[in-house]
């Protein structure tokens, strides 16, 4: 049975990296444990190191150590005319190629801190296909997921 796919944007990235608790890290556990696959793309790890480059500049190494651990797949930024096809899917420019990597990689969640462009408009899910929410949302989704999956490989097995 295929693993539960989410895509990290960069304020759930930073948050789990930052933070030894919460969504956003157990997120990142599930994946180092392989019990999910953590998904990014090159324009989120630019974001997360420039950040962290700019903020905290001593936890760099630990921000690429963890991604490594984690297993998380980076993807190669969506062609440019793909990104210009899909400029109706959000107010902020800047985040449309975060949603057409998470299309294209045909995740299951995308997992989001940032309401202001993606969690306050209902209709960039609904736009872009996608389902989006907080590492919180994700996690109560992929804990259920997980137990459905756990109760269906006991009843064929």
């Amino acid at each position: 049975m295929p693993k539960v796919d989410v895509f990290l944007d960069s304020s759930a990235l930073i948050a789990g990296i930052i933070s030894g608790q919460g969504a956003a890290r157990a997120l990142l556990l599930l994946g180092e444990d392989e019990k999910i696959i953590l998904t990014v793309s090159e324009q989120v790890i630019a974001e997360v190191e420039r950040n962290v480059a700019r903020k905290v500049p001593k936890a760099l190494p630990f921000v690429r150590e963890i991604i490594l651990s984690a297993n998380i797949r980076i993807l190669r930024d969506p062609p440019n005319e793909e990104v210009q096809k899909h400029q109706d899917w959000i107010g902020h420019i800047a985040d449309v190629p975060i949603l057409v990597s998470a299309r294209q990689a045909n995740v299951d969640f995308l997992a989001t801190l940032n309401p202001r462009h993606f969690l306050n408009d209902p209709e960039v899910a609904k736009r872009s296909g996608l389902r989006i929410g907080t590492p919180g949302d994700v996690l109560a989704w992929v804990r259920e997921q997980l137990t459905v999956r756990e109760s269906l490989t006991r009843d064929i097995g």
